[in-house]
């Protein structure tokens, strides 16, 4: 069989009470000081509560109105419909099927297709957005946003030719430094490879977003396994149908970044160890292992954050079970897992050593070191990286970097845990769920402490860092699918719960506040809310976008297909959108290099591009000018 059914709370278990309780005083801790701060700003013109709805908090505001409902549906107990004939329905469509004779459970391979072929719905969603005032531009048609982005293109493009790097340019080298690209010689993405393993197939045929797009779909469905491992197919569909529909893995599965391939295989990872733990297979532990390695070799610090809850409990395990398993067995065991994580750190130090002479120093490293030592990982790292400044350092982009200190750490922990309630289902569910799951605990399936501690791990093993992520999540963004994990656990305890309590209202109590936070973060509803939180995030994505798509086309006209070198005289005052962006061959019918100031060496770029027009493009007037 698949998990046990986790916390089965009763009518008099003093713990759902309380869970209950603290729940509710949390919610308010929360809400009533925000919701009282928004009604004594409105604008003296404001028309009473008329004027408090109109531009509400999202957040908020619907949680506010929710627990204005709480008491009549606590104390309505006359079902709107039969409570027997909705809990069979659920039972049939959610039942798990017995699959240790090794029967297939139909129901929960067409659940898992479903949450898989919603979540590609909802990237394909995210891709259509239309952009600026041209209905011809879409969200998804334009070139990507972040300089991370081209990066991890620019290795795609190179794995594609069959190369680990190419040679920088002979004469003119420091023209083409390439945001995150090494360029000493060896011209490589700073990124690990799974990445650019991941996107170049798809990239390919022309679709690089595909690529993400899938590994957001099976994320969905291996989430949907792990539910279903730890209390079976409802808390599994549950878990793998939010993950779906969470606007931060919608709008992430279209952003050209390590966290879609990443989470995939942390997910893989999650999925097999659970059922290892259950099964005692070498084939569980190697596929673990697989899903890890590849993970680390995508994401290191976040695959350990992720993974050393499971790891402590996997020693702990093979400990605990010396008598019960043989050694044979649990050598097996040991290998399997540990084999595919000992090849990923051999090719790992190999990769190393062929981008950076050393297999003990990583290209992220190395580039950091020279470009940018003030982002280094760990406090005081501005105070640390102004000792080590060479002539290398991109000083403007150098300069983003705010001196990490406790009181900064602190503030980032708070960014990114509300950063990834709000945008993996909402502040308010989550804040719940965490909230009874923690208080009634897992019952007797212990395996779900490792939900709540991976999300724990992760937090910590990013508050060395200055910046608090993308959105303010991205370092966590991996922790989204745990959270809803717990959501999906905490939801079954809880409509388990009033249903003994004989509380059929307060099901469609919850099931309404989960709904309605979710459609604001698609649907914009005027005059209460103007902006989505999808269209908030593809809004904000999307202004570098169409920059780039802007410069894109200017170049275009301009140029006229004839091959030409776009030299880019930056804006001091925009860090985060850089035009120098190349192919790693240096072959495309457009360079984009870097302009300096200095006659003499602007007379060495005409000489070294003799087949090329030249031209000048100034970011901060926005004009191109001829040079040649």
């Amino acid at each position: 069989m698949s998990g046990s059914n986790g916390a089965q709370p009763s009518v008099s278990s003093k713990r759902f009470w309380f869970a209950q309780i603290l729940a509710v005083a949390a919610i308010l801790g929360i809400i009533v000081p925000a919701e009282y701060s928004r009604l004594a700003n409105l604008d003296a013109n404001s028309a009473g509560v008329f004027g408090w709805l109109i531009h509400l908090n999202v957040d908020t505001t619907p949680a506010f109105i929710f627990l204005l409902l709480l008491p009549a549906c606590w104390f309505f107990r006359r079902p709107l419909i039969s409570s027997t004939r909705l809990i069979a329905l659920i039972q049939k469509l959610t039942a798990d099927d017995d699959h240790a004779a090794g029967r297939i459970d139909w129901r929960a391979l067409i659940l898992a297709i479903f949450v898989g072929l919603v979540s590609l719905a909802v990237s394909f969603w995210f891709s259509t957005r239309p952009m600026g005032n041209s209905e011809e531009l879409s969200f998804g048609s334009l070139p990507p946003a972040y300089h991370d982005e081209y990066s991890y293109l620019f290795q795609a493009e190179t794995f594609l030719a069959g190369r680990l790097w190419l040679p920088s340019h002979e004469t003119q080298p420091r023209l083409f430094d390439q945001m995150h690209v090494l360029n000493e010689g060896r011209f490589a993405s700073r990124y690990y490879p799974t990445t650019g393993l991941w996107i170049a197939p798809f990239l390919k045929i022309g679709h690089p977003y595909w690529g993400h797009w899938l590994a957001g779909a099976l994320t969905a469905m291996l989430i949907f396994g792990c539910g279903r491992e730890l209390s079976g197919n409802a808390v599994g569909f549950l878990a793998g149908l939010f993950v779906a529909i969470s606007p931060g893995m919608g709008i992430f599965s279209n952003l050209l970044l390590a966290h879609h391939p990443t989470l995939a295989a942390l997910s893989g990872f999650l999925f097999f160890f659970l059922r290892l733990l259950r099964t005692h297979s070498t084939f569980d532990a190697f596929c673990a292992g697989t899903g890890l390695a590849i993970a680390m070799l995508g994401r290191p610090m976040t695959a350990l954050g992720f993974s050393l809850p499971c790891g402590v409990w996997f020693a702990c395990w093979l400990l605990k079970n010396k008598l019960a398993l043989p050694n044979a067995k649990r050598m097996k065991i040991f290998i399997g897992m540990g084999l595919p994580i000992f090849l990923g750190l051999f090719l790992m130090f190999g990769y190393n050593k062929t981008l950076t002479g050393s297999g003990w120093k990583m290209p992220y490293q190395l580039y950091t070191d020279l470009y940018t030592p003030r982002h280094v990982f760990g406090f005081d790292n501005v105070v640390r990286g102004e000792q080590k400044l060479g002539p290398q350092v991109l000083e403007n982009y150098d300069r983003w970097a705010i001196n990490l200190t406790p009181e900064l750490a602190l503030q980032n922990v708070k960014n990114r845990f509300l950063a990834s309630w709000q945008w993996t289902l909402g502040l308010v569910p989550l804040l719940v769920s965490g909230i009874v799951f923690v208080v009634l605990g897992p019952g007797t399936e212990k395996r779900w402490w490792l939900i709540p501690a991976g999300i724990v791990s992760l937090h910590v093993a990013h508050i060395p860092y200055w910046y608090d992520g993308i959105m303010h999540w991205h370092y966590v963004f991996e922790t989204g699918p745990l959270w809803v994990l717990l959501f999906a656990s905490a939801t079954v305890s809880l409509v388990r719960g009033w249903e003994i309590q004989e509380r059929p209202w307060m099901k469609y109590w919850w099931s309404g506040l989960v709904l309605l936070t979710v459609a604001t973060s698609y649907i914009s509803l005027e005059p209460f809310w103007s902006t989505s939180r999808a269209d908030l995030a593809v809004n904000n994505v999307g202004f570098s976008r169409l920059k780039y798509e802007r410069v894109r086309r200017l170049v275009h006209q301009s140029t006229g297909g004839r091959r030409a070198l776009i030299l880019v005289k930056p804006d001091p005052a925009d860090r985060h959108i850089d035009y120098v962006v190349n192919d790693p061959a240096l072959s495309g019918q457009i360079l984009f290099g870097r302009y300096r100031e200095e006659p003499v060496h602007l007379q060495e770029i005409l000489s070294a591009f003799p087949d090329r027009d030249i031209y000048l493009f100034d970011v901060q007037s926005g004009r191109l000018l001829s040079l040649k």
